[in-house]
């Protein structure tokens, strides 16, 4: 019997150890991180960029949020943010990869599709005081990031990591924050890869007429929408927050419907989530709920 004999027990076990070892995780590299595997676009980390994921790292951030979004469909949908799911070729530059597995937050692969705005003010807000922008958060503040960021190793990180970099590169660091540093990494994580375009059946049919012209019968649904999509920026009573304040507007319907479904400057596009009803009942409730509470 085996468990009389622990000598040759251990050894069979270690055989069908490294037998299915060898099936899963060795024999795939065969296959994988091929020249096919490889995303043109994706692009080594600015001198800045590297310092704020060092700071990630520091900080910590890696135990609550994964940096990988699976392919479950529910998934994609979640946290791709336009994108697909991750790939092998987003992560080529990455020493070491931060893909994790605990979702305390939200999944950050993709964080940079969903907060376009090329000055971080959603980030550097939400960093500062995360509750100010999702209530609900347990997320700690990180305003003490607003200090001097160490230059001191930046040119020898990217030596070290063989990036490439210019005295720019080095000279656009100095004088920066820790603050700075991390957003500007923020910023980056999914914008190197294709994004999927706008469903065809978010685009408006006809002449940009919109349906309502009663906020009543559809203001329920759309007060939903924006709690779900709109309120983070643009504050929970439509007041304005990051983005401007949306208690009515001067622009005619068919702009807004425009702005909702494509996106705009820091606004992300939101016609791949939200199909054509649902965009209108959203500009309904701007144009004509200017004074409802």
């Amino acid at each position: 019997m085996l468990e009389k004999n622990p000598v040759i027990f251990i050894i069979l076990a270690f055989l069908v150890i490294m037998v299915g070892t060898t099936v899963t995780m060795i024999v795939p590299f065969k296959w994988i991180n091929g020249p096919g595997d490889l995303i043109a676009g994706v692009k080594p980390y600015t001198p800045l960029q590297q310092e704020g994921r060092d700071i990630y790292m520091r900080e910590g951030c890696n135990n609550c949020h994964s940096q990988t979004v699976r392919t479950l469909a529910a998934d994609v949908e979640r946290y791709g943010y336009g994108g697909t799911y991750s790939k092998s070729g987003e992560f080529v530059y990455d020493r070491p990869f931060l893909w994790g597995s605990r979702r305390t937050g939200p999944d950050l692969a993709h964080i940079g599709l969903k907060f376009p705005d090329p000055m971080g003010a959603w980030h550097r807000k939400h960093l500062e005081n995360p509750q100010s922008v999702v209530p609900a958060s347990n997320m700690p503040s990180y305003a003490f990031l607003n200090q001097p960021l160490d230059t001191t190793y930046t040119e020898r990180k990217m030596k070290l990591l063989k990036f490439p970099y210019t005295q720019g590169d080095l000279d656009e660091v100095k004088g920066k924050t820790e603050m700075d540093a991390i957003v500007a990494y923020m910023r980056k994580l999914g914008t190197d890869i294709p994004i999927k375009k706008a469903e065809a059946a978010t685009q408006p049919t006809g002449n940009l007429k919109n349906p309502y012209s009663d906020l009543k019968g559809v203001k329920a649904e759309a007060l939903s929408l924006f709690a779900k999509d709109c309120a983070v920026c643009h504050g929970e009573n439509r007041q304005g927050n990051i983005g401007p304040s949306l208690r009515g507007s001067a622009k005619s319907d068919a702009e807004l419907f425009a702005i909702i479904s494509n996106g705009r400057g820091g606004m992300p596009s939101f016609g791949s989530s939200l199909d054509e009803q649902k965009i209108w009942k959203m500009v309904t409730l701007i144009k004509l709920g200017k004074h409802d509470d």
